[in-house]
């Protein structure tokens, strides 16, 4: 796996991550808490992707649509990730 499309997962995990935390508050597992589990998610999120055929730079070429389509599924599945995980624990501490 190349570097940029890596970190260009990473980074947009992070911020799904956090956007979700901010969006839904009683879930939210802080930004420390929020942007790991949007780290791991973006991470799951992009290696599904490009298990589907969705692949950023799989060829060497950085386009558009591959961009915004690893950006968006890293996005969702940090927040995805976080929201599990915040959801998970919320039930278990009542």
């Amino acid at each position: 796996m190349e570097l940029i499309p890596l970190i260009i997962q990473l980074v947009s995990g992070a911020v799904g991550g956090n956007l979700t935390g901010a969006i839904f508050q009683k879930i939210s597992l802080g930004t420390l808490g929020n942007s790991i589990l949007g780290i791991l998610g973006g991470g799951l999120g992009g290696q599904l992707l490009s298990m589907v055929g969705i692949s950023l730079g799989g060829d060497g070429s950085l386009d558009l649509a591959s961009i915004i389509g690893s950006v968006a599924g890293a996005a969702v599945g940090g927040g995805a990730l976080m929201t599990i995980v915040g959801f998970i624990r919320s039930l278990l501490s009542k």
